[in-house]
């Protein structure tokens, strides 16, 4: 597992879907995951500390956990299938630790109002097709040292 943090929130260029960007902690690596709205709105309302008169959904979660003396060991984004990112929240209670099984945006919206930490595991690094940043020039380097003046042709105007 890779601990990461949350880097940012960008849009998508194409959709203008919310996209929220994992660093890994030396910030080789990045993972975009594509998240809704209103998730987006409360994982940046934190970002930004951001309080509200009320209590939204990821606050009343706090709350509750709080209340019962939980806390949040950690989040994992775990798996990706079909474009589909999974997540798991670890919940320490008296009675031991529970993994939940979540959307990554609600997870990490959670984690960040817990303080818990924040980790992906390598196999969705892999599936999602995230170099890091090394092998990105190393594979830039190699595109550059195969080129041939036909392959430039192509280019042309």
């Amino acid at each position: 597992m890779i601990r990461v943090k949350v880097s940012r929130i960008i849009l998508d260029p194409f959709t203008n879907s919310p996209i929220v960007i994992l660093k890994d902690l030396e910030e080789r690596r990045s993972l975009p995951i594509w998240i809704g709205l209103f998730e987006a709105n409360a994982i940046a309302m934190k970002l930004e500390n951001v309080m509200t008169p009320r209590p939204m959904t990821h606050d009343l979660i706090k709350n509750i956990l709080d209340n019962l003396k939980a806390t949040v060991e950690k989040i994992v984004v775990n798996d990706l299938v079909d474009n589909t990112y999974y997540a798991c929240i670890y919940i320490r209670t008296e009675n031991g630790i529970m993994e939940i099984d979540s959307r990554p945006s609600d997870a990490i919206a959670i984690a960040l109002r817990m303080e818990a930490p924040i980790y992906v595991e390598e196999k969705v690094f892999e599936k999602a097709k995230v170099f890091d940043e090394n092998e990105k020039e190393q594979l830039l380097r190699e595109w550059l040292e195969r080129l041939t003046p036909e392959d430039l042709e192509k280019f042309k105007a």
